[in-house]
């Protein structure tokens, strides 16, 4: 196969369908009619890659334009998504060329310094130079042992089941509160709330539709929501097998996130509780009678890659003071290649290239992995990704790059 280069552009307005037909069949999957007719308002076509083989898509992909939440800060990020290839095209390079297009066009056009993805298989993406950033804690329980301590203070708020037109119009601004907060969060405009909120009957797999709780102060303050689903089940014997799915719970107060679980765990006819996409260290443990009564299965979620490894570095902040310089191995960004001096604190940071002899080397995936605070560098240099030339310096590295909050990204895209 040749000319892969002039094979992959932008898609059209008009070439819509076929490239959404293509990429459902790779992931075999059936398009939903609303995706396929035209193209949803979060698309950004200008950033939607197809690769032709005559009037045939046979690979596709696209970009988001995101704001990520990263320790102390918030940068731009592409969100890459619908990477697909044709099962009669594999083999070929045509990945490696759409990875590469997209990655230089991002430095070329100086625009996110990051980008971020889910992966579907685990094994494709770090030889791209992503890593995994973020877990997501896939909890579950019985329902009978889930209990909040008895010295759980609820608060005096309230917590209602509301309409989506009522959830749709209180949940944005809290959310944009508490996701500053949180590295790894992703801002939501008009059109993301539209996606998310979005229940079509096809895609429910036997649940309920989607239910919607906010937690309300005496004084009318929203302080916390949640959106959850059932899926009603019966044993044999006549006894409920239910399961709840927790789809989302946010609060700004820790008596509104104590509510709205005391009210999700008390649902009737519910055997099971789930919250696939919850955090990994999700306070809810914290607030049980009986930790072991929650069941965690952590799974890697947000991919981080480090487009331009001097602007992202810069662009977070440090609990603790950093001042060394950083040998950065880089094989498919080559511009990333070689030495980085950086100088941060929690107020700010400074990174540039330099030829001082370095105080740690390590691979651009490791240093993805470490960016958002919730994989310690001693863990990777126990791993043998990072290699101390200072001593000390992992020790000075892995204390700055933490931080408090652990990463964690609700957004699937």
């Amino acid at each position: 196969m040749t000319d892969l280069a002039d094979r992959l552009r932008p898609v059209a307005p008009e070439e819509w369908p076929t490239f959404s037909r293509a990429l459902f069949s790779a992931f075999a999957e059936e398009p939903p009619a609303s995706f396929t007719d035209a193209p949803p308002p979060h698309v950004e076509l200008d950033r939607t890659l197809a690769l032709w083989d005559g009037a045939r898509v046979v690979a596709t992909a696209g970009v988001y334009s995101r704001q990520l939440t990263v320790p102390g800060a918030v940068v731009g990020c592409a969100g890459v998504t619908w990477v697909s290839v044709s099962p009669t095209h594999r083999r070929r390079g045509v990945l490696t060329a759409v990875m590469r297009r997209q990655l230089t066009e991002l430095r070329e056009q100086q625009r996110e310094p990051v980008a971020a993805l889910w992966a579907s298989e685990s094994s494709i993406y770090g030889r791209f130079g992503y890593a995994p950033a973020t877990w997501r804690g896939n909890l579950s329980g019985d329902v009978a042992r889930l209990r909040l301590r008895p010295d759980v203070d609820p608060g005096t708020g309230r917590v209602d089941l509301v309409s989506v037109d009522d959830y749709r119009a209180a949940a944005p601004d809290l959310h944009e509160r508490v996701r500053r907060w949180v590295p790894g969060n992703m801002a939501r405009d008009d059109r993301w709330w539209a996606r998310d909120l979005r229940d079509d009957p096809g895609e429910r797999r036997g649940a309920t539709e989607r239910r919607y709780l906010l937690h309300t102060e005496p004084d009318g303050t929203v302080t916390g929501y949640a959106a959850y689903r059932v899926k009603a089940a019966w044993t044999e014997d006549g006894e409920t097998d239910a399961t709840l799915t927790v789809e989302e719970v946010r609060s700004t107060t820790t008596s509104a996130y104590a509510a709205l679980w005391r009210f999700l765990l008390s649902i009737d006819l519910v055997r099971t509780v789930r919250a696939p996409d919850a955090s990994a260290d999700d306070p809810l443990r914290h607030l049980l009678a009986d930790p072991r009564a929650l069941h965690s299965r952590p799974v890697d979620a947000l991919w981080v890659r480090l487009v331009d490894v001097g602007r992202a570095l810069a662009a977070r902040r440090y609990p603790a003071p950093i001042d060394l310089v950083l040998e950065v191995r880089d094989r498919f960004c080559p511009w990333n290649d070689g030495r980085w001096w950086l100088r941060g604190h929690p107020a700010g940071a400074f990174c540039a290239r330099t030829d001082a002899d370095p105080d740690l080397v390590l691979d651009v995936e490791a240093l993805a992995a470490a960016y958002l605070g919730g994989v310690s560098l001693a863990t990777l240099q126990a791993a043998g990704r990072v290699s101390e030339v200072s001593p000390g310096a992992v020790t000075q590295a892995g204390t700055a790059f933490r931080w408090p909050v652990t990463p964690w990204c609700p957004d699937e895209f």
